[in-house]
């Protein structure tokens, strides 16, 4: 039988009540043996499980618990999928990672491809290593929402671009999720020349039919790096491509909202910037449900630090003295930066805001997001700059849990490069605010 090895119990739980310990093995739950996250939180949902534990010196016990139905037990292991992570079997035409500079760390290298992760953290999956038992194993446990990435629904097309010849199924695929009450959040990483045009309009329909369980579509630009040695020739997004994007999704978004109450479909804030246009105010978002695929980012952070900046304390507003701070971003946000730090030193007496645009030369210029700067890139471009007290950066550009940015640079090197105190800031309106009035 396989064991789990518990590596922390939560302070006050259940497992802490049971005397359960880090080094402890979870054997079985209801009888079941747990091959991965799926079945531990399926099994564990209940309000009578049967856990049976192994502790260190070798003891087993059984514990009938009763508890509320989906309370947590408080254990917590190493691996959070208690399995290995599935890897893609793609060879996308527009991966992002096939063009990565060498020597980078390794785990930039691996592409994930499992539907848990979907269900545990939202990533997109493109169902081509899933099986059938797995489909219905996602069903029967209904782990919903389901994320995929679709691209195109033209089954010869998904192939070519995907480059597997398992690809083209990912309609029925979607529609045996739907069919089982499902929701699924798709999207599609639009590549001029080739899933653009007819092709946008015929993947939009067809995921559009399945709706209310197919609840959102994301349409994002492909992103080229400059690292494409011995890759296919993909077209760049420009201007007028992204406003021909633009027209094409809001004619769908109309006749969506009249016949679903919802748009469904929505695009990147990169597009409308691309195409030098005004973002869609926060309403056009709705739930914001494609917000982490960049969806209303933007919109979002402005309209946020515009509420934030109402809620201010008069001491806030008056009470913080003379003080400058720098801010570094992506170049496709500078502008949104610049208005939005106006409004605030306007409201905020003696508070001075320098925003820097840094642009993307590790990547290449046309990588502007400010997810994707590098630690070099940021000592480039700020060295000898007046940073003031500190320099605000945000917390997306660094790897999770972590201080450091893409090119393995920390936070603590770039404080000794430029000699100023840096402080990570939450991607939300009033942590930016709270960390420019902080005294």
């Amino acid at each position: 039988m396989r064991k789990i090895e518990i590596t922390s119990i939560q302070e006050n739980s259940i497992a802490q009540e049971l005397g359960i310990e880090a080094g402890d093995f979870v054997l079985s739950i209801n009888s079941q043996e747990i091959l991965d996250v799926f079945d531990y939180r399926f099994y564990c949902a209940d309000s009578k499980i049967l856990l049976e534990i192994e502790k260190k010196n070798g003891e087993r016990w059984q514990l009938d618990i009763e508890k509320d139905e989906m309370e947590d037990l408080g254990l917590e292991f190493a691996n959070s999928l208690l399995d290995d992570e599935k890897s893609c079997r793609n060879k996308c035409v527009f991966c992002f990672i096939d063009q990565l500079p060498k020597g980078m760390r390794k785990s930039l290298y691996f592409k994930d491809d499992d539907a848990r992760l979907s269900f545990l953290f939202g990533n997109y999956i493109t169902m081509t290593n899933l099986s059938e038992d797995e489909i219905d194993r996602i069903i029967r446990y209904h782990m919903s929402p389901v994320n995929i990435s679709v691209h195109t629904t033209n089954p010869e097309l998904r192939t070519r671009m995907l480059n597997n010849r398992f690809a083209g199924d990912v309609l029925e695929k979607i529609r045996k999720f739907t069919s089982a009450n499902i929701t699924v959040n798709t999207q599609i990483v639009v590549c001029p020349g080739l899933n653009d045009g007819h092709e946008l309009d015929r993947t939009i329909k067809d995921l559009t039919d399945l709706c209310p369980q197919l609840h959102s579509i994301s349409v994002v630009p492909v992103g080229l790096t400059r690292y494409r040695e011995g890759l296919p020739k993909l077209k760049p997004f420009d201007k007028e491509t992204a406003n021909k994007v633009i027209d094409q999704v809001e004619k769908w978004q109309n006749k969506l909202l009249n016949k679903y109450n919802s748009r469904v479909v929505y695009l990147a804030d990169e597009i409308y910037i691309m195409a030098e246009r005004d973002l869609p105010p926060i309403e056009a978002y709705e739930d914001l449900p494609q917000i982490e695929n960049g969806v209303g980012m933007v919109t979002s952070f402005l309209y946020e630090t515009e509420e934030a900046l109402k809620d201010l304390e008069e001491t806030d507003l008056y009470g913080i003295g003379e003080k400058t701070v720098s801010i570094a971003t992506g170049v496709s946000f500078y502008d949104h930066f610049k208005k939005i730090t106006s409004l605030i030193e306007k409201a905020v007496k003696g508070l001075k805001i320098k925003v820097y645009k840094v642009e993307n030369t590790f990547f290449g210029k046309g990588v502007t997001v400010t997810g994707l700067l590098t630690g070099c890139d940021l000592i480039r471009e700020l060295s000898g700059k007046a940073l003031g007290e500190k320099l605000l950066l945000s917390k997306n550009m660094f790897k999770s849990g972590t201080k450091v940015l893409l090119d393995d640079v920390s936070a603590h090197e770039i404080e000794e490069k430029l000699g100023v105190k840096i402080q990570i800031v939450d991607t939300n309106g009033q942590a930016f605010i709270d960390a420019l009035v902080q005294k």
